[in-house]
């Protein structure tokens, strides 16, 4: 389906209307940041934490008008252009900006959004039928600093990631940080079920703080299963049990291969039943 609608600013208009002048600022410097949220039944998933981590990573930015980011603000917004585009399912991408004018350093903090639909089909998570196969992606190592948890209108190393998998026709590729251990997948967090203990790597590793990890990480302690975040090794990937990755469009991915070595995915079955629970 073909999203007919957007919300920019808290205007509604065609999905096609061309708004981004050369001015701005997401476009000129990656100045921005966005949340990528799932609808389902005409209602915002998780809206809580996802309001949570939009206001603090605002905040974080200073980018004026966080306190207007709460979760009765992203569920009415979603929920009239679920309406308007007459749409009970979908991926929803909202994208916060510093409206300002300036070159590198901005002559105000305004805010300015856009909330963006993609109708979809799927009333629930589905677990992938066929397992990801992966690779590590080596060439650009993401750094580690306060920055790195957000979901930043900075994206060229995952579209970098992206291009690499690609051309090595990959369903997806893991990213290293700058000490040379796991971080994240090129749109996902990871997840490692080892000798029957679930790992993730910690916020501390540079990977983005996504609002399914968190959601995998409660559920999984809930179940009474041991879950550490961690400093990883990309050499447990050669041992692990089972690997997932994790996001709000999708809840939970199965990884079934990584070089010659394959994985189960029992563990990933049981967390997708729970989560489709909440």
């Amino acid at each position: 389906m073909v999203p007919t609608f957007i919300n920019f600013n808290g205007e509604i208009l065609p999905a096609d209307t061309k708004l981004v002048g050369l001015n701005n600022r997401a476009f000129k410097y990656g100045d921005g940041l966005f949340e990528s949220m799932r609808l389902m039944k005409g209602q915002l998933k998780f809206a809580e934490q996802h309001a949570d981590r939009l206001q603090r990573g605002m905040k974080a930015l200073k980018i004026d008008g966080y306190s207007q980011m709460d979760a009765w603000f992203l569920k009415e917004k979603a929920a009239d252009l679920a309406r308007r585009n007459k749409a009970k399912h979908g991926r929803l991408r909202l994208t916060v900006y510093r409206d300002s004018d300036g070159l590198y350093t901005p002559s105000q903090n305004k805010m300015g959004y856009c909330l963006e639909l993609q109708p979809m089909d799927e009333p629930r998570y589905f677990l992938n039928d066929k397992g990801l196969i992966v690779d590590l992606y080596t060439e650009l190592p993401k750094p580690t600093n306060y920055l790195s948890n957000i979901k930043t209108c900075n994206s060229l190393i995952y579209v970098m990631a992206g291009l690499y998998k690609m051309h090595n026709k990959l369903d997806d590729v893991f990213l290293l940080n700058q000490t040379g251990n796991l971080c994240e997948a090129s749109s996902s967090n990871i997840f490692i079920w080892y000798q029957k203990h679930l790992y993730t790597p910690a916020l501390s590793e540079g990977c983005v703080e996504g609002v399914m990890r968190q959601v995998v990480i409660n559920i999984a302690k809930n179940n009474n299963i041991l879950v550490t975040e961690a400093q990883i090794s990309p050499d447990i990937l050669y041992e692990a049990d089972e690997v997932f990755i994790t996001n709000a469009g999708r809840g939970i991915q199965s990884v079934i291969g990584f070089g010659v070595r394959r994985y189960f995915n029992g563990l990933s079955k049981i967390l997708i039943e729970e989560l489709n629970k909440l």
